[in-house]
């Protein structure tokens, strides 16, 4: 199983306790223990706590993932975007040196 799959059975899970919740609600209000303006404050107040939750979670995703990949020494976009810049630089300072006075080696 892949990450990917794992970081959306969890979300799927997630989504389905917060149908079960504001299904669990809605009783308790049909049954009288919550007034609506209650039941409409708790739902609210979980829906709240599951996004704060689910951005948690997904920051200790790409934190984890970001571990894994310095740990194997994947470079990452920064290092290939400076990498990019000097070879760049690299090659203009080249092709100056070759169209300047006369080519390096004696062409």
């Amino acid at each position: 199983m892949t990450v990917t799959e794992i970081i959306k059975q969890a979300m799927l899970a997630g989504l389905g306790a917060q149908v079960k919740a504001i299904e669990f609600v809605d009783e308790l209000v049909k049954a009288g223990e919550l007034s609506k303006g209650e039941g409409a404050t708790l739902v609210k107040e979980w829906v709240s706590k599951a996004e704060e939750s689910s951005k948690d979670m997904d920051q200790k995703v790409k934190d984890a993932i970001a571990a894994a990949f310095d740990r194997v020494n994947v470079p990452s976009r920064e290092d290939l975007e400076k990498l990019d810049k000097k070879i760049q630089g690299i090659s203009a300072r080249l092709a100056k040196l070759e169209g300047g006075e006369g080519k390096v080696g004696g062409d």
